[in-house]
């Protein structure tokens, strides 16, 4: 049976704690990550903080793994489309991946944008990776949406990198 990727909403910030229970049950999962620079009073530290706040992706086959997945402690339920868990395109997955191995500047937005000109990346390290140009503070952005859970990945491109899809 094929396996099909899925978002899972977990409870606040319990994204790493719900990754190593899914680990240790078996499933493969998925919890994008990235280093923040934190400010404290005393100091500033790097930390790994997931890139979309209380979610996790799974790539599971059967009922009975979704079961698994919902009685882990700290998943909350599936992302769902017309009561159904929402498949999530690998393509999807692999663009995040793609940025995160880039180490651009990332920003996550739960803010909807207006369509844009659907563009993809020709050159530099994120060639390949397939968007939305937006212009946000008088910058060019590559924007890449996740429709299935409605968070948008925004990340800097320089425009000669760019071109029409």
């Amino acid at each position: 049976m094929p396996k099909h990727w899925y978002a899972v909403y977990t409870k606040s910030r319990a994204e790493k704690m719900v990754d190593k229970l899914l680990n240790e049950k078996g499933i493969d999962r998925y919890l994008p990550l990235q280093r923040v620079l934190r400010q404290w009073s005393d100091r500033k530290k790097w930390v790994e903080e997931p890139l979309i706040r209380s979610y996790i992706f799974v790539n599971i086959a059967n009922d009975r793994e979704y079961l698994n997945v919902l009685q882990t402690d700290g998943v909350v339920k599936f992302v769902t489309f017309a009561g159904k868990a929402a498949k999530i395109p690998e393509k999807q997955i692999d663009n995040i991946k793609l940025l995160l191995a880039s180490e651009e500047d990332l920003e996550v937005t739960p803010e909807k944008f207006e369509p844009g000109m659907d563009i993809e990346v020709h050159a530099g390290p994120l060639k390949g990776l397939e968007g939305s140009l937006i212009e946000l503070k008088g910058k060019n952005r590559v924007k890449v949406e996740l429709e299935a859970i409605g968070q948008s990945i925004l990340v800097e491109i320089p425009a000669v990198y760019l071109r029409k899809k």
